[in-house]
């Protein structure tokens, strides 16, 4: 039976990652990736894992190649966008609804439901995103969210090819060709955004973020995501956490790469003022770790998102379940932790 010990140590400042650090927004991302599985008719699973801690850009650019260039950027903020219907769906026009109703859909208010054109967790969290038991969950195994929409569109009488091979894009645009039937998009859309509103995917904030965050002096934090800056600030808002002065998404023209390289967490430090080897990373992701680890700081690995198992033996200084484990106060000239292993 181990004893857990207590780690006491001093830095400067703290470099935060973002989703899976400070914020769930898992189950909303995954059905995003999700989604962009079943666009590129890929494994939603795969895709899934593929694409954990990494930059929506990089991840639009290796599963949709055809992306050119000059649209990637609004290509990233569409499907950022995205990403937040999905966190709010359930809220705005599911069973979570004031008026427990679809009646302010994006289609039928008239504005266009999150989209990406052709060629363009908590471990429960992530499990259950696309139908994969937790553990401690065998019972009640919910299908998939592709299962789910092709039985909802189904239920419609819409032919099969038309649930997968048309994008959700505004109606007036002609996605489906010569065969465009707006009745039959209209079914289409409507079943997957009843399917987006069945589950609560709104975004959380994690255990002990805001009593860690609150014993930090302006100045002394930063943010550095794999997030660009519309699904990085949304996250961040919705659970009341004011993004600080330095925040480095994704999409800052600055960085030479993202995450697993180091670049976010030197500019963040950077930026800070602060030598990076001073300062202390908060990761969740393999790939953010690595970056951490490379960047010099010391690293805190929490298992919000991933197992022990698969964040153990990255480098990471140390590797603790939540931010609850870490203590720490400024003593007017430094940063003092306290970790409980």
């Amino acid at each position: 039976m181990s004893t857990a010990t207590m780690k006491t140590f001093n830095a400067d400042a703290v470099l935060f990652d973002m989703d899976g650090t400070l914020t769930d927004s898992i189950q909303a991302v995954e059905a995003a990736w999700g989604k962009v599985a079943l666009d590129i008719g890929q494994d939603p699973e795969y895709v899934i894992a593929a694409t954990h801690g990494k930059r929506a850009v990089d991840n639009l650019a290796q599963f949709k190649p055809s992306i050119k260039a000059h649209e990637m950027d609004d290509e990233v903020t569409k499907f950022e966008e995205s990403i937040l219907y999905f966190a709010d769906a359930y809220k705005s026009h599911g069973p979570g609804s004031r008026r427990n109703s679809m009646v302010a859909t994006p289609l039928s208010s008239g504005a266009a439901t999150p989209a990406l054109s052709n060629g363009s967790s908590a471990m429960s969290s992530r499990a259950s995103s696309f139908g994969m038991t937790p553990p401690g969950a065998q019972d009640g195994r919910r299908p998939s969210f592709a299962t789910r929409l092709g039985s909802a569109l189904g239920m419609s009488a819409i032919p099969e090819p038309d649930v997968y091979e048309p994008t959700f894009e505004d109606a007036d645009d002609d996605v489906w060709g010569e065969d465009w039937d707006p009745k039959a998009y209209e079914h289409c859309l409507n079943a997957w955004q009843i399917e987006a509103a069945k589950v609560d995917r709104a975004v959380q904030i994690l255990p002990g973020v805001k009593e860690l965050m609150s014993c930090l002096p302006e100045g002394h934090y930063a943010v550095a995501t794999s997030g660009a800056k519309t699904y990085a600030y949304g996250c961040m808002t919705r659970v009341g956490i004011t993004p600080p002065k330095v925040t480095i998404t994704a999409d800052d023209k600055r960085l030479k790469a993202g995450k697993p390289a180091p670049d976010p967490f030197l500019l963040a430090a950077d930026c800070l003022g602060f030598d990076a080897k001073r300062c202390v990373v908060f990761e969740d992701s393999p790939s953010g770790i690595k970056a951490g680890v490379a960047s010099g700081a010391t690293v805190i690995a929490v298992c919000t998102s991933h197992p022990r198992e698969k964040i153990e033996g990255l480098g990471a200084h140390y590797v603790v379940e939540n931010m609850n484990s870490v203590k720490v106060h400024w003593d007017g000239e430094k940063l003092v932790f306290n970790i409980l292993e």
